[in-house]
């Protein structure tokens, strides 16, 4: 089983006409994920790669039953894309686009939850459960079809640790970039209790960065609601207080949001935490007595 795509989505994408949009429209496409529509205003009855372009989101849903939006549109317009999606009634939004203002992201979170519409991302590589779909940017030959499932704030450390993961025959249930952005769509706890919640999901991988307090927080949902096995990881223990070490969230200031601190709160609640990303699949396999 998985959590949130599967071969029952079905996908639309918007901003399928760019030059992302179209070229991982095609990978998508190739890994079998069913793509079923996308959006590009003006070009309506054109097609790319075979998938017919519609006008709007609403004429997409009706004519071809979307359940699943995957967001290429440019930062300045990618939020108002996401409220599109959502007022045309579809559930599960991705979000890969860079760049998109902190405010905008406030400011569609509210009606986001007032419709039900879950959004992931923005500003992440999207999501994967292997052998049934992949909606996003992710390489898709490294995953492997399993019963852990992963959720990371890194892109780059996502890839890592499911090749560290896949090549020591763990294969994944789901894995979740949910980008490192201060405002976002899923994070860890929900995500924590999807995978809680999955039959065929037996331990679960949390990659963290330095800034923030998503970790403690997590770390405290950990404690109070998951009786599955977690183990993490916590991506720049380096960084040196005040600088910006790639994405916009992962800023250590006052003295708060250290690598030191998240591990400190997950090694109080029972989380076995990795100091490099090789060491995962033995402390999975000794937790899961494989």
């Amino acid at each position: 089983m998985s959590i949130l795509v599967n071969k029952n989505t079905k996908l639309l994408v918007q901003g399928i006409t760019g030059r992302d949009g179209s070229f991982h429209t095609k990978k998508m496409i190739e890994y079998g994920t069913n793509v079923v529509g996308g959006v590009s205003p003006g070009k309506s009855g054109q097609s790319v790669h075979g998938v017919p372009v519609f006008n709007t989101v609403a004429d997409a849903v009706k004519a071809t039953g979307a359940n699943t939006s995957v967001i290429f549109v440019p930062a300045p317009y990618a939020a108002d894309a996401v409220l599109e999606a959502a007022e045309a009634g579809i559930g599960l939004v991705i979000a890969i686009s860079e760049g998109v203002p902190t405010l905008d992201m406030v400011r569609i979170t509210p009606y986001l939850q007032k419709r039900g519409t879950k959004l992931v991302g923005a500003n992440c590589p999207g999501l994967i459960s292997p052998d049934e779909a992949m909606v996003g940017i992710l390489p898709g030959n490294i995953f492997l079809k399993g019963n852990i499932g992963l959720m990371s704030r890194s892109g780059t450390l996502t890839y890592e640790m499911v090749y560290q993961l896949t090549t020591n025959g763990l294969g994944q249930s789901t894995c979740v970039g949910i980008g490192g952005d201060p405002v976002a769509g899923l994070y860890y706890e929900e995500l924590l209790q999807m995978f809680e919640e999955d039959p065929e999901t037996d331990a679960i991988v949390l990659i963290g960065e330095i800034g923030g307090d998503a970790e403690e927080r997590a770390a405290q949902y950990i404690k109070e609601h998951i009786t599955k096995p977690v183990v993490g990881f916590i991506g720049g223990l380096t960084a040196p207080p005040g600088k910006r070490m790639g994405h916009a969230g992962a800023i250590i200031s006052s003295g708060t949001g250290t690598g030191a601190e998240k591990i400190a709160a997950f090694e109080a609640v029972g989380v076995q935490v990795a100091r490099q990303p090789s060491e995962i699949p033995e402390l999975l396999k000794k937790l899961l007595k494989i």
